[in-house]
């Protein structure tokens, strides 16, 4: 049975001791971090074959102060495994009609049928967080949902569904090195929305909402694992190697692979067709 490296999964308070022995450390070099996401690479589309043989439900909810670096891990899992196997859900804002139903209504279709390992990008937990810091919700209905996801969380257990959730955790002074970054690179400008720049002034706000949310929610069926996103590069790998280690997963033989003969052209010839080349501009 393969098991990965688990993540640091020590409690601190937010721009405090979590990103304090982060920025200590050295950064890690791009060599060393490619060689590093490779080997994990390779044991993520182990994990992929085997939760498909099995027929097994995984469920990953990622969630963090914006700039936290949940995009690019991610990406970082999802980048050489199946989007078949692999399901991202990063769901929009609700619609009017979403709007009256249960508040995890529509969130529930998206959960992971059998071979399925789906990835919220952001979730349910969006009550507890952002429509509570911006009076998107009242209290009462943050407080009936901080009540109520256990239950649902023990449910979505109860069914087979394997379920974990990341928090990933920045220091203020990091978060805005990243969002100003945002500002001027034409590749991101997409990531920084007004709302974001609302929510970056309230960063008291979304402590107190991220600890009233761990309070009520780290449970021992759902618990939370923190992960330090001081280093983009470090917190991928960290969150990858502990993943691996919480889907209990073999290595399934196969045979050796030989690619056939190709057959033989049989007379056939290029045609004489004006193909429209994309121009050779690189």
């Amino acid at each position: 049975m393969k098991k990965g490296k688990a993540v640091d999964k020590k409690k601190g308070k937010a721009g405090g001791a979590v990103a304090s022995s982060a920025k200590s450390r050295e950064a890690l070099g791009n060599k060393e971090y490619a060689k590093e996401l490779k080997k994990l690479h390779v044991e993520l589309v182990k994990l992929q074959q085997w939760v498909q043989h099995k027929g097994l439900k995984v469920c990953i909810v990622f969630e963090g102060r914006d700039g936290a670096g949940k995009g690019g891990t991610i990406k970082a899992i999802t980048e050489r495994v199946s989007p078949r196997a692999f399901r991202i859900v990063a769901l929009p804002a609700p619609t009017e009609r979403e709007k009256s139903q249960m508040y995890v209504q529509r969130y529930l279709p998206h959960l992971p049928a059998g071979g399925e390992i789906v990835i919220f990008d952001r979730s349910w937990y969006n009550r507890a967080g952002v429509e509570r810091v911006m009076g998107f919700c009242t209290a009462d209905q943050t407080d009936r949902f901080l009540k109520a996801v256990p239950l649902v969380e023990k449910a979505i257990v109860d069914s087979g569904v394997i379920l974990i959730k990341y928090w990933l955790e920045v220091s203020p002074e990091e978060q805005t090195r990243r969002l100003k970054a945002r500002i001027d690179d034409g590749r991101k400008l997409w990531k920084l929305s007004p709302m974001d720049l609302k929510s970056y002034s309230r960063w008291y706000d979304y402590s107190r909402a991220r600890d009233a949310m761990f309070a009520a929610t780290d449970t021992s069926w759902a618990p939370w694992y923190v992960a330090k996103s001081e280093d983009k590069k470090r917190v991928r790998l960290n969150i990858i190697a502990h993943l691996l280690s919480k889907v209990p997963y073999e290595n399934l033989p196969r045979e050796k692979i030989k690619l056939p003969d190709r057959q033989k052209p049989q007379g056939y010839r290029e045609p004489d067709y004006a193909y429209k080349w994309v121009a050779e501009r690189y």
